[in-house]
């Protein structure tokens, strides 16, 4: 099957699911498992496309469509798992509908310059490492926006579909801080590998680089956030904005850069 049609296939069984989803309709917060199941249909195909595209030979090619992509991948992913013990059932069109724009920007747009030392499994692994804290970090950010919605329709006597039959919110404020604790570990992991790393492509063990300056800014907004929580017990408005702006100084990290040199400045 030529690529061109796989793409187009994987966006439309992403927008058709994300459609069948919709907040509002009928699917959208049913947690049986046959729903939880058919996110794992596209991604499939996803993660296939991705592998084909980023890991040619034993390089790595990493340009602005192919992270966000990657991203996107990794969010459906972690989301998917986590639907299945946690009461994310809300989000899912949200979730699919920035799968399809991954996949779209990967189509669309050029693969970037290839790392020849990225052959090395444990840089692959670092990458990896990269991509799961951004992934976990896309479903702790979607999930903070959730509490949000259900905070301001809390009192309200008729409550829309998406937050109707959530659990308490000191519950899913406890599920918010599960998430940030993991992806922080990952993303304290992330940037420690990336130390080693960084000497054997840049020349220098820390090299004060816009991804560096973002990943450590992000870095200590999450260990912020954490430490208020344990300490001043942070929770509600605090913690979502805490949550999304970590995220977001994360995006800019790599995604951003990757976007302002590419797409702004046309250099690779």
């Amino acid at each position: 099957m030529p690529e061109a049609l796989l793409y187009l296939l994987l966006v439309a069984a992403y927008l058709g699911l994300s459609a069948y989803f919709r907040p509002g309709g009928a699917a959208c917060c049913q947690p049986n498992g046959w729903n939880r199941l058919l996110l794992f249909v596209p991604l499939a195909l996803h993660l296939y496309l991705l592998d084909e595209l980023v890991l040619p030979g034993s390089g790595l090619s990493l340009g602005f469509g192919t992270s966000l992509s990657a991203v996107a991948a990794l969010t459906v992913l972690f989301y998917g798992l986590a639907a299945w013990h946690y009461p994310l059932a809300g989000m899912q069109s949200f979730v699919l509908l920035f799968g399809a724009l991954g996949v779209l920007l990967q189509a669309m747009m050029p693969e970037g310059l290839a790392i020849p030392t990225a052959g090395q499994p444990m840089f692959r692994l670092h990458m990896l490492a990269a991509f799961a804290a951004y992934g976990l970090f896309a479903v702790a950010a979607l999930h903070a926006v959730l509490i949000s919605l259900a905070e301001k329709h809390l009192h309200k006597p008729v409550l829309p579909n998406m937050v109707t039959g959530l659990p308490p919110l000191l519950t899913l404020e406890k599920l918010l801080f599960r998430m940030v604790e993991l992806g922080f570990l990952i993303l304290t992991l992330t940037l420690l590998s990336g130390i080693f790393f960084s000497e054997s492509i840049y020349g220098r063990p820390f090299p004060l680089t816009h991804m560096t300056v973002f990943g450590i800014a992000s870095w200590v907004i999450y260990a912020a956030l954490l430490f208020g929580r344990r300490i001043y017990g942070w929770r509600g408005k605090t913690a979502i904005y805490w949550t999304q702006a970590g995220f977001l100084t994360l995006l800019l990290s790599y995604v951003g850069v990757k976007f302002v040199l590419e797409v702004l400045l046309g250099r690779p």
